[in-house]
């Protein structure tokens, strides 16, 4: 572990040598040039931030689970001279005479989260469980924006509503991860609207691809108090260099509308990019962060994800928070957590479960 920290870009060195010594200097250049080095090197640039022709409509509102919790169906929709976009949010919320905390979930292919009951979706979105515990449980699906293993040639989705009419695209134009993360944020820009919502407590959860998107949202939108980064593996939690399983060739191979062009030179080179993923971690800070693995998920490397929370660390006693008490990896199914950082090792394989969900509300019981 001590010769592949030495391999890694510093955290609080800038590229011309300057030092971080405080939070000032942290905000002030440190943080923005990690920020532009994603952009460039890894998720691309946004062409638009929040559209002017952002619109909500409620598509459905009412009472479900004996009365207890409002279900509501919101179409998040924009425009831009490619045309029209639409995002489907759905949205179960206790019936308390406060406003609540909420989870939003990005759902990936193959997991349904509208349109069904929600018995269907328990096993990775427990709806029930959230909302017992006093949560909102929100949800989008990641289509909504892009395709997720479907490579269009960046024609549809958002990508089709704001790139050029022509088509033509930079090396570091954004690709399908960054897109989802841009839905995340049009997400929280309509939980701002929603009186029953604290706006000032919600978390992010990502699973597996969608679990590198929203480290990305987290990352540049500093509305989310707490990024929850569930199995994300290879450009994710997972530190790059040494890393087991998942490598930058297999992704960008496989799925080359992820990332943005410029990732792809460094296939098999990721020892000479300017950026590891403590980098991306470091930019949650001092917000709560959640990291979570399984035991056989050899193909994420639990090891190395470990490793980038790890090495997160430093920003946030930076900021006067305490780190974890190990630097060891935890036993399975026993969830390590300082003041604003999380860690577990769920046993089985590559999922997300009910259990992790437990986790994730147990610490933002605590931290929230």
């Amino acid at each position: 572990m001590e010769e592949r920290k030495r391999s890694l870009p510093e955290l609080f060195e800038s590229s011309n040598g300057r030092r971080v010594k405080t939070v000032e200097d942290w905000r002030s250049f440190r943080r923005p040039e990690i920020i532009e080095l994603y952009r460039e090197y890894v998720y691309g640039r946004e062409p638009v931030g929040r559209p002017d022709s952002l619109r909500f409509h409620v598509v459905m509102e009412r009472l479900v689970m004996q009365g207890t919790v409002v279900h509501k169906q919101i179409d998040i929709k924009f425009k831009g001279l490619g045309g029209e976009g639409l995002i489907r949010l759905q949205l179960y919320i206790p019936v308390t005479e406060s406003r609540v905390p909420a989870f939003i979930y990005a759902a990936i292919k193959g997991q349904r989260v509208s349109e069904v009951e929600v018995e269907e979706c328990s096993a990775y979105w427990p709806v029930k469980d959230i909302v017992s515990r006093g949560y909102a449980a929100v949800s989008y699906h990641v289509e909504d924006l892009d395709p997720d293993f479907y490579d269009e040639g960046y024609q549809n989705g958002v990508h089709g509503v704001f790139d050029s009419p022509d088509h033509s695209r930079s090396p570091d134009a954004w690709g399908a991860m960054s897109a989802w993360a841009w839905g995340s944020s049009r997400v929280m820009d309509y939980l701002e609207t929603d009186s029953r919502i604290d706006s000032e407590r919600v978390a992010i959860v990502g699973y597996s691809r969608s679990g590198k998107a929203c480290l990305w949202a987290g990352a540049l939108d500093e509305r989310f108090a707490l990024v929850v980064s569930n199995d994300s593996g290879c450009s994710g939690a997972a530190i790059s260099r040494g890393k087991t399983g998942e490598r930058l060739l297999n992704i960008n191979r496989g799925n080359p509308h992820w990332f943005n062009d410029n990732y792809k030179k460094f296939n098999e080179r990721e020892d000479e990019l300017p950026i590891d993923q403590h980098l991306l971690l470091s930019l949650i800070a001092p917000r709560h962060l959640y990291v979570a693995s399984a035991s056989e998920d050899n193909w994420a490397d639990p090891e190395s994800e470990f490793l980038g929370l790890l090495l997160a660390q430093p920003v946030y006693t930076l900021y006067g928070f305490s780190a974890l008490d190990t630097d060891q990896m935890p036993p399975v199914n026993s969830p390590v957590c300082s003041e604003r950082v999380g860690y577990h090792l769920r046993e089985g394989k590559h999922d997300i479960t009910r259990y992790d969900w437990k986790c994730f509300m147990d610490f933002a019981d605590r931290t929230l």
